[in-house]
């Protein structure tokens, strides 16, 4: 193999990946469902719904944790997620600083 073949080759992985990252919508929720944000695979959040039972202004601490957990958690998920799809795209190769 040759090293025009190892590059066409890794532009096709960069795009599929990039293909998957576009369509990855990855949902996180934190206080059991009273904050919810999605996220996609770019890590650019997209939505976040919040209980208005959670919403008081004698409590605004409690809504801000609430939301950095749900968005933590959202920013784990894509990554585990693009991690398999790496991993896949790749056929299983390990790669320092990618596996």
């Amino acid at each position: 193999m040759n090293i025009l073949e190892v590059m066409q080759q890794a532009r096709q992985v960069q795009e599929q990946l990039q293909k998957r990252m576009a369509d990855l919508r990855v949902e996180a929720s934190a206080g059991g469902g009273m904050v919810t944000v999605v996220i996609n695979g770019a890590k650019q959040v997209q939505s976040i719904k919040i209980d208005p039972e959670v919403v008081s202004k004698d409590d605004v601490e409690m809504l801000q944790d609430l939301i950095a957990a749900a968005v933590n958690d959202a920013v784990r998920k894509v990554d585990e997620q693009l991690g398999q799809s790496m991993s896949g795209l790749l056929g299983g190769l390990k790669i320092p600083g990618l596996s």
